[in-house]
């Protein structure tokens, strides 16, 4: 008697269940080089057009700067928008014109509003 068997494709071909979501559709990020640093964008997309609490997610690196150095952004507005920044190593700061800066370190994961 065998007890406990289940076929390795059935169990991949079921569909969600309860406490379960499926997921609706990938979404393939934008790449742009920021001059030996890439940066990885999701923004809304016309195929998925809900906003929600995230407007668009960034993965940036890894990489490392040489003492400083960094990544150069050319000075550009917000729209009112919170921004959050999580390192898992190291630091980084973000200047904004009219806003104060400090640096946002691994250790810590301080949501700023931005813009206007």
């Amino acid at each position: 008697m065998t007890m406990g068997r289940t076929d390795p494709q059935a169990e991949h071909d079921r569909g969600p269940t309860d406490g379960e979501e499926a997921v609706e559709m990938l979404l393939q990020p934008r790449e742009k080089d920021l001059g030996g640093f890439s940066v990885r964008r999701l923004p809304p997309s016309v195929k998925r057009s809900m906003v929600g609490p995230w407007i668009f997610f960034a993965h940036m690196g890894p990489t490392d700067f040489p003492p400083g150095q960094g990544i150069t952004v050319r000075p550009h507005p917000h729209i009112n928008l919170a921004t959050v920044t999580y390192l898992f190593e190291g630091e980084i700061l973000h200047r904004d014109i009219g806003t104060t800066s400090a640096p946002t370190r691994c250790d810590n994961l301080p949501p700023v509003q931005r813009g206007g």
